[in-house]
């Protein structure tokens, strides 16, 4: 595993550097570049428009996130105990997630235009008429898109897990008089936690760097209430050419990343350690 090691120390610490070493300058002409140290991350720590977007960020993931787990393993888990033959709908529900990000946008830019959008012309035949230029009606066109787009992931995930399960288990709690709701409590869940985590891990790195997709949409409006961070952090850097500033909102996106990724794994660690003590 050496070369793959090397391999991948390269492609994630050279970027990691250069971000870095951006954060503590200032650029000018593009080119020349000044010591600065810290005043880019006093810069956005100050910065209202920056904490707006890191709060809408997290309000969208906060919906989001929630929506598409409920959903995903009531379906994975309607698939694991109907079906005998659960593979047509698990490709089904895979195609929307292997789906190129401006291609979701745009498509559902489309469905959503007032004259053309066959969404839009159904929501009107209700005699509700839906305006991306509404705060709302933007909000819940995206979360609607995101859901659409990603639960596909939740439900293979979880389908994954419910494969790994032994139907000894499930056979003792059917013996044992178990409930359907007791057995998805005390069985199912608990031998699930490890693949929802890491489904939680997926998930919420997206969420948080949700960015084509509401771009092809919205275009970050109205006003800016659907530009999330990675909108202001593409602005930054391609718009402005401020690198410094892009460099130090980079780096706030990594130490985020990095929290949570050690939660998420410390909460798998905890979870595991029981079993091992037995062991």
């Amino acid at each position: 595993m050496t070369p793959a090691i090397i391999v991948m120390s390269l492609c994630a610490l050279l970027p990691l550097i250069i971000i870095i070493n951006y954060s503590v300058q200032d650029s000018f002409a593009g080119d020349h570049f000044y010591w600065v140290g810290l005043r880019w991350f006093e810069e956005i720590s100050r910065s209202p428009e920056f904490w707006e977007a890191v709060l809408r960020t997290l309000i969208f993931s906060v919906i989001v996130i929630p929506l598409q787990f409920i959903i995903g393993i009531f379906v994975a888990r309607k698939l694991f105990m109907k079906h005998q033959n659960p593979s047509f709908f698990i490709v089904l529900f895979s195609v929307p997630m292997l789906t190129p990000w401006l291609v979701v946008g745009f498509v559902w830019r489309l469905m959503m235009d007032p004259i053309y959008g066959p969404l839009s012309n159904a929501i009107q035949q209700a005699g509700i008429t839906p305006d991306l230029n509404e705060v709302g009606w933007a909000w819940l066109t995206i979360i609607i898109m995101d859901i659409w787009h990603w639960t596909g992931l939740i439900i293979v995930l979880t389908f994954a897990g419910y494969l790994s399960i032994s139907k000894s288990h499930f056979q003792a709690a059917r013996i044992d008089g178990a409930s359907p709701w007791s057995t998805f409590r005390y069985v199912e869940i608990p031998k699930l936690r490890k693949v929802l985590i890491i489904a939680l891990l997926l998930r919420f790195m997206d969420c948080f760097m949700i960015y084509i997709e509401p771009f092809m949409i919205t275009r970050g409006g109205p006003n800016v209430a659907t530009s999330f961070l990675s909108l202001e952090l593409i602005q930054t850097a391609s718009i402005q050419f401020d690198l410094g500033k892009a460099g130090a909102i980079s780096v706030f996106y990594l130490l985020v990343m990095i929290t949570i990724c050690w939660f998420l794994f410390r909460a798998m660690d905890l979870n595991s350690q029981p079993a091992r003590s037995k062991t």
